[in-house]
């Protein structure tokens, strides 16, 4: 496809060049007949022509290095039809073609990145599925052959299971929502102080019985327009992260501040913390430290919900040092 394109490039090329040396031509033996001195009209024709053949000869090393480098491009978005993502070409050429082949292989590495990212989302997503699904199904099943009673804890079991299940499922809705843009907000003036209140006094229980110890250190701080429901759900998966990772005696303290333009929602906590590689994946989908628990997609959730607000979320970590995420709002919209 390649070399036939550059030959019809090469083809039309020499058609331009033989009407344009004709039309000089022609017009130089017309300005020779009208001037009556022979000496003109003999060498006009001459000039036309050798005008003429270095005309021929730009346009035809200009053709040469304009098509063999579009041809590349033809070429290779062939191969990105038949399914080859990825696909590189030379950068060559003029620097219009250049600057276009440069924008051909970001767009194609971009593809290939994103359908990579996309058969390791479906993977991740039938394991965490496949595990909950297996669990019921074995109980089930052992129930019905007589295996397990049928008593409250086996039902109690299953009940969670379900509640892991639609959980996950309500957290992939989230996370596509996110991703095409389509995630319906309903901003209020929210008091982030006070909702943020709400949610640690919930979480006080669950922090007793790990015998860890949840601080409120709230500010007083102007409404910020949010999603009140989306900004819960962000606090509550950064409290209950800390928590999990926070062993009996430690601290998680959650800080409501205002930073310039901006209120910060801080959750910090004196865990174990992360070494640097594990730090620069914490909002990365399904990435889980180590043995952790969860689906790992409460950090993703996190970061997409405060960047659908206008916000920025960042996480800092190192060994033995715990880890803080904060999360910044802008005041105005």
């Amino acid at each position: 496809m390649s070399r036939r394109f550059v030959r019809r490039m090469v083809g039309f090329a020499i058609a331009f060049i033989f009407v344009l040396a004709m039309v000089i031509v022609g017009l130089a033996w017309l300005v020779g007949a009208l001037v009556s001195q022979d000496v003109v009209s003999s060498i006009l024709p001459a000039l036309a022509i050798l005008l003429g053949l270095i005309i021929i000869a730009r346009l035809t090393r200009g053709v040469r290095g304009a098509a063999a480098p579009l041809g590349d491009l033809v070429e290779a978005s062939a191969r990105v039809e038949a399914g080859e993502v990825g696909a590189q070409v030379q950068v060559r050429g003029p620097r219009e073609i250049r600057a276009v082949a440069r924008a051909f292989n970001a767009m194609s590495a971009r593809l290939a990145a994103d359908t990579d990212q996309r058969r390791q989302f479906l993977a991740d997503v039938s394991h965490e599925l496949r595990t909950p699904l297996t669990v019921i199904q074995g109980s089930v099943e052992g129930m019905l052959d007589g295996l397990y009673p049928a008593d409250r804890s086996q039902l109690e079991r299953l009940l969670a299971e379900t509640h892991q299940l639609e959980r996950l499922v309500d957290d992939l809705r989230t996370l596509s929502l996110t991703d095409a843009g389509a995630l319906e907000l309903h901003r209020d003036p929210v008091d982030l102080g006070a909702l943020a209140a709400d949610v640690a006094a919930a979480f006080q229980p669950q922090a007793a019985a790990a015998g860890v110890t949840l601080t409120p250190e709230l500010e007083e701080v102007p409404s910020v327009p949010l999603d009140g429901r989306r900004i819960r759900q962000v606090i509550a998966n950064l409290v209950s992260n800390a928590l999990r990772h926070t062993p009996a005696g430690g601290r998680v303290t959650l800080r409501v501040r205002r930073i310039g333009g901006a209120v910060e929602l801080e959750v910090a906590d004196t865990g174990a913390g992360m070494e640097a590689e594990a730090a620069e994946r914490a909002f990365d989908r399904f990435w889980r430290a180590g043995d952790s628990a969860g689906a790992g997609l409460g950090l993703a959730i996190v970061r997409d919900l405060v960047r659908a607000h206008g916000g920025e979320a960042v996480l800092e970590s190192a060994p033995d040092a715990g880890t803080v995420v904060r999360c910044r709002f802008p005041l105005a919209i």
